[in-house]
């Protein structure tokens, strides 16, 4: 059971969600869309690398956040909207790793360079970490050597506990730390094993435990991440999982709604269960006050809302890659299936074939797909949404980049989320209020 307080900041929330619900700004059947870029990436054109990067100019100082994709699994979660593999054999990932090397060739061609300068760098999946010590050590001394880390100030890695448990962990975390990864996400998504079996994960609440301590051995900042909402979840056993987070004192703990609509290019199985069970989903209401318990617990042991959904007791412990290209708007590429680039005014995305993704690059060509170059009204809306989503709107930077402010761009709408007390507004910035950020995907679709 809630205690009052939490109890009552719980109702507030739902009543204020019906609220906007009527209003039209959230969505009747209680889905959401989440917002991680404009136009959203299920919706993007066919496009080709020449039309994408003809009329591009990269930054005066040739730098970006860089991403890199390991698309290997040893299962595919339930709730996962990417494809992987999760029956690749070693040789499969030898040639993945071959591939990617001679991507960042091609993209360094691309841009007239020899090594492209890396601003942040963060390696992302699948799990990036199931490789054999020895590929882990291949995949980091082609990058290193093909990526300036010179001025390179934070290189994360998105990780699944189980690789990091054993004698094989203790390797890849070893050799992880000497090629200058210095922050880790771990995917722990749950400290109750009934929910991580339902989820198909591959560990067990102790391992994900384990693998954080193995890691602060090596010196690791640690992003924990947990989905609140999943079937079969309790207010109760969510409650004990942020409080067991908390007392393993992580720098972030960053917190996810389940998402059943797809925000990529893969449906993953998540959505064929809430089609065929969904009486078995937690109701709108339950999710609404396990997020409002979450943030209030957070609260009172010091964790504050850094970057939106990520929690952090320190203000400089966020990603730096996240904040780079969502509220900074600075140019990322990215390297490997399904991994995109987000440019200053444009947008490529990489095949989701493996086949494909293998035949473009032997043929020396880039395996982008889909992009676009935004419109004068996509880069509006673009520019808007990023920062407003994950941390607040510099009037006089958006106006910089659009020569118009966004007040005459969006003033009716503005308008209309301020009366709702959703956006605050001075003369220097536009902000969700904590109202618009505990609703910040419906806010920044509206």
């Amino acid at each position: 059971m809630l205690d009052p307080t939490l109890s009552k900041e719980a109702n507030e929330k739902i009543k204020k969600y019906k609220e906007l619900q009527q209003a039209g700004l959230i969505c009747l059947d209680d889905q959401f869309f989440p917002s991680v870029h404009y136009p959203p990436i299920t919706m993007y054109p066919s496009a080709t690398e020449e039309s994408l990067f003809e009329t591009y100019c990269p930054p005066a100082n040739h730098t970006f956040d860089i991403y890199a994709h390991i698309p290997f699994c040893l299962r595919h979660c339930i709730f996962c909207h990417y494809p992987i593999k999760s029956d690749a054999t070693d040789s499969d990932k030898e040639y993945y790793l071959e591939k990617i090397a001679r991507e960042m060739d091609l993209y360094a061609l691309r841009l007239g360079s020899k090594k492209i300068r890396a601003r942040s760098i963060l390696i992302g999946g699948g799990t990036p970490t199931f490789l054999a010590p020895s590929q882990l050590e291949r995949f980091l001394q082609d990058l290193t050597s093909k990526i300036d880390l010179s001025g390179c100030d934070q290189f994360s890695y998105d990780v699944d506990p189980s690789t990091l448990l054993g004698p094989e962990g203790e390797e890849r975390l070893r050799i992880m730390r000497s090629y200058g990864v210095n922050r880790l996400t771990i995917g722990a998504q749950s400290f109750d094993d009934n929910i991580l079996k339902k989820m198909n994960r591959a560990h067990t609440a102790r391992e994900a435990i384990e693998s954080m301590e193995q890691a602060r051995k090596h010196g690791y900042k640690l992003n924990i991440e947990f989905i609140f909402g999943y079937p079969g979840q309790s207010l109760e056993s969510w409650i004990q999982t942020i409080q067991q987070a908390i007392n393993l004192a992580p720098e972030e703990i960053q917190l996810y709604r389940l998402k059943i609509i797809p925000y990529g290019d893969y449906p993953g199985r998540i959505k064929n269960e809430f089609n065929n069970k969904t009486d078995d989903f937690c109701p709108i209401e339950l999710t609404l006050t396990m997020k409002q318990a979450a943030i209030s617990i957070l609260a009172q042991k010091g964790y504050h809302e850094n970057l939106t959904r990520v929690f952090s007791r320190e203000p400089e412990d966020f990603s730096h890659y996240a904040d780079n290209q969502c509220c900074g708007l600075l140019d990322q590429i990215g390297f490997g299936l399904t991994a995109f680039s987000s440019l200053r005014d444009r947008f490529a995305l990489n095949t989701l074939d493996f086949k494909e993704y293998y035949s473009s690059i032997d043929a020396g060509r880039l395996p982008i797909n889909r992009g676009l170059v935004r419109t004068q009204d996509d880069q509006q809306r673009w520019s808007l949404i990023l920062p407003l989503k994950n941390r607040r709107v510099f009037k006089k930077y958006y106006k910089d980049l659009n020569g118009i402010s966004a007040n005459e761009v969006f003033d009716k709408k503005i308008a209309l989320l301020k009366e709702r007390g959703l956006l605050f507004e001075d003369e220097k910035i536009l902000s969700l209020t904590s109202l618009g950020r505990f609703f910040a995907d419906e806010v920044c679709q509206a």
